[in-house]
């Protein structure tokens, strides 16, 4: 069995106004963990930042990630950055007509970018028995039903206002497209679609050649937070999906860890709500664990 991982964070957005300050830190905390608790090689593990996580890097890399795989091993993936809508081409989405995707750092709206589409496709071909754990730590939301987050110390005061401000130190996970893309995402003008659950690679994982678990920082109309916690940033989701790892010494199963996580952004003040998808036998399993 091997263990490999591909863990991608972006900070930096060149062209925008949007840079971020806690995903360089979400993939080293992440790395930490996995060597740690989970006896993942430094050697597995690929880490793609900024400037090095660009569109078509990302995509090779999780297609060599799947090839390689063989039945018994565990593969993770994690994705530190800014999430969008742009409209569905394919027509699979039914109720809101429009795909997520990742923004890498290239992201220029028309082709460089990586739709929920192309995951689903790129992870098909897992052979039977390899275990997928797929992190998300990005808005995945419509413009116009978003939440806000209010970090709870500054909750009610003009400085929680300025989410974008050094005083909040909050920042959201949510790359706004263009006018032009915006509006050609939404059919009927100057009214917001209806939105729709995260789960759209639960599409994948509903072959029985593989088993998919998908975490997810935030509902599907929500913010991700990049909060200044513990004297530095990082993602509000990843920060605690890693403490309370360590607090367990890595034996929590995933069911109980998505409590605790929720418990703990709740206690914070953060208004998102984690997600965890996956066949129900796993999430009573220890979080990267593949057996059965």
């Amino acid at each position: 069995m091997t263990k490999r991982a591909l863990l991608v964070g972006i900070n930096d957005y060149p062209g925008t106004q949007n840079d971020l300050m806690g995903c360089l830190n979400d993939v080293t905390n992440l790395y930490d963990v996995l060597v740690k608790y989970f006896g993942f090689q430094p050697g597995d593990i690929r880490m793609l930042t900024n400037a090095r996580a660009k569109t078509q890097t990302v995509l090779d890399a999780l297609a060599g990630l799947v090839e390689k795989s063989q039945s018994g091993d565990v593969l993770v993936f994690q994705y530190s950055g800014h999430g969008s809508q742009v409209r569905d081409l394919d027509g699979d989405e039914l109720k809101d007509h429009k795909d997520e995707i990742l923004c890498p750092y290239d992201c220029d709206w028309d082709s460089r970018f990586i739709r929920d589409d192309d995951l689903a496709e790129l992870f098909s071909p897992l052979k039977q028995g390899v275990l997928l754990e797929v992190i998300l730590d990005s808005c995945h939301s419509g413009t116009g039903t978003r939440e806000m987050i209010v970090d709870r110390g500054l909750a009610g005061t003009a400085a929680a206002v300025d989410l974008w401000g050094k005083e909040a130190g909050i920042r959201q996970r949510f790359l706004a497209p263009p006018a032009d893309v915006a509006l050609r995402a939404d059919e009927i003008f100057g009214e917001e679609l209806p939105l729709r659950r995260v789960g759209r690679l639960e599409k994948s994982s509903e072959r029985k050649t593989m088993e998919h678990i998908l975490w997810a920082a935030c509902r599907s109309n929500q913010y991700s937070a990049d909060a200044y916690l513990a004297g530095r940033f990082s993602g509000a989701f990843t920060y605690f999906f890693c403490k309370h790892i360590r607090s367990a010494e890595g034996a929590v199963p995933r069911a109980e860890l998505l409590k605790r996580v929720r418990a703990s952004l709740r206690f914070e003040g953060f208004s998102q709500v984690p997600q965890l998808e996956g066949a129900k036998k796993r999430k009573e399993l220890s979080v990267f664990s593949p057996e059965l």
